[in-house]
């Protein structure tokens, strides 16, 4: 039974291709980066959030909601700003992430299933959901092989409804959370939790009690997996469900004084609670004697606005949340798939790097074998960064690609500076410059026939009909 744990959090704040899928092994630059840089393979932890908007973090500029632990990450670590989500929801950019696989082919491209797929209830509503294959690869199985320990904690999101698309089943030796199939481990009051594949009361909020929140749960755990593994090298995906929505948070803290509406007050709380969980993982690693040998991420999986509402909008312009970029979660423009990511790794990464390479979500599985100095054949659309965080070299300049599904099929690609658009509903193609024009406010597709006939077809051969999204070009 999970009882409620430490209250840190909670006092704190009532206080106050690659074109195209490609074999890689590890490149002879890298494996050379690797080799001068650890003496041992790296501790690996990827904290990713759900919804959480670029600029709702002090390090990219937000100034009403306080994060200070993701800041001095940022300032210990390498801040990426032309980072990109895998999708512009959360199932398939959480695909991209596991298995190294953009949206042209990936097993899981929307939240929905367009056909196959497993038939499932949300409540009282009728869903199809796609889900991880049988035995596909992911990162977790993948450094599994080679000898680690792995953890997920929180949210897992690509199940479908499939009883068998579980974490355990694709690499994960330990579960902690809450899956799609299992209503009742839904929420920030859960009445249920898993233990790998065990449902476990949660004390206290069973019939609508609040005693325990989500973030608390998702940290404590996460806590207590890096003390009892620190022996061992580890793989630990911790995947916060905050700042989703219901914004629901147990204390408004300081923020209880501002004169701001309720649903913003509690959406900041939200993103604090989440950032002080940061500052107890980076504290454990710490007192583990383990903080100069594990790099962590921090991301998010897509951009802000959980739904299309006006209550979430009014939210998310009240902070910024994206900045100056066009569009939000669900869409293909900057603003729905560009996300935050931060990497630190002590006395590995250099003090204050900002970087602006472009980089998105399925470049985690080929990184993760670079950083643990792993020459293993991988099929990615991504590619490894490992030189890029320890300032040993540059990418090469290559295609990124999404497709989304909702409220029907669109495309979008970058290579380089420019980024072109198939919009939903729309056979005409929209061309960006995003070095002049990040906001993509310009159309200079008429100005540029040449990019546009080049990055169409690319379009076509990037995407790859599937039996759950038959949609032939």
């Amino acid at each position: 039974m999970i009882r409620s744990i430490r209250m840190n959090r909670r006092t704190l704040l009532a206080g106050t291709a690659a074109l195209g899928t490609v074999t890689l092994g590890l490149s002879e630059g890298a494996a050379q980066a690797a080799s001068r840089a650890v003496s041992r393979a790296p501790n690996i932890i990827y904290i990713i959030a759900d919804d959480l908007g670029v600029y709702d973090l002090g390090c990219y500029g937000q100034t009403r909601i306080r994060t200070p632990h993701i800041d001095r990450m940022a300032a210990q670590g390498m801040k990426f700003t032309q980072a990109y989500g895998g999708a512009p929801i959360c199932s398939p950019s959480r695909c991209a992430l596991m298995t190294g696989r953009h949206m042209g082919h990936a097993s899981i491209r929307d939240n929905f299933a367009l056909a196959g797929g497993v038939v499932g209830y949300k409540g009282k509503e009728q869903i199809r959901r796609a889900n991880l294959f049988d035995q596909e690869p992911t990162v977790a199985s993948v450094l599994k092989e080679q000898g680690y320990v792995t953890g997920l904690v929180g949210k897992w999101h690509l199940d479908g409804y499939d009883p068998d698309a579980i974490p355990t089943r694709h690499g994960f030796d330990e579960f902690h959370g809450w899956l799609t199939q299992t209503e009742k481990t839904q929420g920030y009051f859960p009445e249920k939790w898993y233990d790998g594949t065990t449902l476990q009361d949660v004390a206290g909020n069973a019939g609508g009690g609040r005693a325990v929140y989500e973030t608390d749960i998702v940290t404590d755990q996460s806590c207590d997996f890096i003390r009892r593994h620190r022996q061992k090298p580890f793989f630990l995906t911790v995947a916060y469900n905050a700042p989703h929505s219901p914004h629901i948070t147990p204390a408004e803290g300081d923020y209880a004084g501002e004169p701001w509406g309720a649903r913003e007050k509690a959406y900041a709380a939200m993103i604090e609670f989440l950032d002080a969980g940061v500052g107890s993982i980076l504290q454990t690693l710490e007192a583990s004697g383990l903080d100069n040998d594990t790099i962590v991420f921090v991301s998010s999986d897509h951009g802000p606005r959980s739904e299309p509402t006006a209550e979430q909008t009014e939210v998310v312009t009240f902070f910024n949340s994206h900045g100056p970029l066009r569009g939000y979660k669900r869409e293909l423009y900057e603003g729905g798939i560009r996300v935050p990511l931060i990497a630190r790794w002590p006395s590995r990464i250099a003090a204050g790097a900002t970087n602006g390479t472009p980089v998105y979500h399925p470049d985690l599985l080929p990184t993760v074998l670079g950083l643990a100095g792993r020459s293993v054949p991988v099929v990615t659309d991504g590619r490894d960064l490992t030189p890029v965080l320890l300032g040993h070299g540059e990418l090469p300049e290559r295609l990124l690609y999404w497709e989304t599904y909702e409220p029907s099929f669109w495309q979008a690609a970058r290579l380089g500076r420019w980024k072109i658009v198939r919009p939903v509903g729309s056979s005409r193609l929209e061309l960006y410059d995003l070095t002049a024009d990040p906001g993509e406010k310009r159309d200079v597709a008429a100005r540029h026939p040449e990019i546009i006939r080049e990055l169409s077809g690319r379009l076509v051969s990037e995407h790859r009909p599937s039996r759950e999204y038959p949609i032939a070009l």
